[in-house]
């Protein structure tokens, strides 16, 4: 049997160690990041072309399953694996890991994309923030490739990235380079230092970077959430690396 997962997350790593060498399998990265962490089994780099390179590559590999492991917010692949794997009559799960839950003392204000984030950091939404300024400072964790919807914005921004961002982005910016996951004792002490007075985020799910979230909720911080995007519609779900793992087993 031959699964391909489409990867780059920590659950698709641990899908590939725990179907390998059992099931071939091969790992499909997007190439977005300078040095990625490689999962068991075999990998490949860069995108497949569109729907018909993706059924094209499945089929001349003889792709029996295919596992959307891909992160929550990479909409474009999911929504392309979707119509390949029906064009391709192949079946497919998106594993996607649950999204974050408020708790109590948390100061969430969601939004349905990174378009709406900048409205409201950049002024004319700041009034969803009690007792915030235009002036703050931003700690801006939504990855490198978009940070281009807040290039029009005035607030100072520490961008949290794994490789550099390239223009456009803010003019007030300053990069941090690394790769979680997260402590919160280290969140913490980056809030503080960089006297950050509202977090803007992704619903990632997971607790790679979760901290963030308690080390904001600590502080008094507001978060400007982005709300993921749903599953194509009529894909199956499945919210561990146990259940993708039943899900192949009963192949």
């Amino acid at each position: 049997m031959h699964v391909l997962i489409l990867g780059g997350t920590t659950e698709a790593r641990a899908l590939a160690t725990a179907l390998h060498p059992r099931v071939r399998v091969t790992s499909s990265l997007a190439g977005r990041v300078a040095e990625p962490r490689l999962p068991a089994g075999e990998v490949r780099v860069g995108g497949f072309g569109g729907v018909d390179g993706l059924v094209a590559w499945m089929r001349e590999h003889h792709v029996d399953a295919v596992i959307d492991a891909t992160h929550p917010f990479a909409e474009n692949i999911s929504f392309n694996a979707a119509r390949a794997a029906a064009t391709a009559h192949v079946p497919l799960l998106a594993l996607r890991r649950p999204g974050w839950v408020r708790v109590d003392g948390d100061d969430w204000h969601e939004v349905a994309s990174l378009e709406e984030a900048a409205r409201v950091v950049g002024g004319r939404g700041w009034g969803h923030l009690p007792g915030r300024s235009p002036s703050g400072r931003v700690f801006l964790t939504t990855g490198r490739m978009g940070l281009a919807a807040f290039a029009e914005c005035p607030q100072w921004f520490l961008v949290r990235s794994v490789d550099a961002p390239e223009p456009p982005m803010p003019a007030r910016t300053e990069v941090l380079l690394d790769r979680g996951p997260f402590t919160l004792e280290g969140e913490r002490e980056l809030l503080s230092r960089y006297g950050i007075d509202v977090l803007v985020t992704k619903d990632s799910g997971g607790t790679a970077t979760a901290p963030k979230l308690r080390a904001a909720r600590e502080a008094g911080i507001p978060v400007v959430i982005v709300r993921r995007p749903p599953v194509p519609e009529g894909v199956a779900v499945a919210g561990t690396v146990g259940e993708a793992v039943g899900w192949v087993s009963g192949f």
